[in-house]
């Protein structure tokens, strides 16, 4: 009888001792930009946060452009080893190249001005659904030559023109006045690819 006690304390024990159930994958724009497995992604199936359509529009454009940003990094990595053309592996190495810095830039702003606020990723912010909706890293990422340097166009071309559209919808306060030029910048830096990719499309489709 006098093991009863013992084994019950153990018992005890075990359970307090016992780690805690594992918590759900956070799909933040964070492990977004630190996934590995690009072609795995379905960038056309993602999800707004909880709650982003009632956070402020500074803090959806900056979460939601970090993601749309993400994507065209994405692509354009697998530019280097399927596509021949040294004009499309420069465009690439633009878009990453520019594209990071921009990230990198959002991020210490979120950082700066809205600390640790809840992801406010939000798929209905104007022109998010138009630059990921077309998206299609599987089929990208299973062509090459000719034939993935169109799809790349077709694909860059609308996720570009979905991030001027973000762009334009901001109506930064003058709170957040550097907002304003980063959409500047935006616009200006992709009607010019977009122009470059258009014309290139149409030369290569007649190959």
């Amino acid at each position: 009888m006098k093991l009863i006690p013992i084994i019950l304390a153990a018992l005890i024990f075990s359970v307090c001792e016992r780690p805690p159930a594992p918590k759900e994958p956070d799909h933040s724009m964070h492990d977004h930009a630190n996934a590995n497995n690009h072609a795995a992604m379905d960038h056309a199936k993602m999800e707004s946060s909880p709650g982003a359509a009632a956070a402020q529009q500074e803090l959806q454009f900056l979460d939601t452009m970090i993601v749309h940003h993400q994507g065209a990094i994405d692509m354009a990595q697998l530019v280097n080893t399927r596509s021949q053309r040294p004009e499309m592996k420069t465009l690439a190495q633009t878009i990453i190249a520019e594209q990071r810095n921009e990230i990198s830039q959002m991020q210490a702003w979120r950082n700066k001005w809205f600390g640790e606020a809840k992801a406010a990723i939000n798929m209905d912010f104007p022109g998010m659904r138009t630059g990921m909706t077309g998206m299609d890293m599987a089929k990208l990422d299973s062509l090459k030559s000719n034939e993935f340097d169109l799809e790349f166009l077709r694909q860059m071309i609308p996720h570009h023109e979905g991030s001027i559209e973000m762009a334009k919808a901001l109506k930064s306060n003058d709170s957040y006045a550097e907002l304003k030029d980063l959409s500047d910048s935006i616009v200006t830096a992709q009607t010019a690819e977009i122009q470059q990719m258009k014309s290139w499309l149409g030369i290569w489709s007649s190959k």
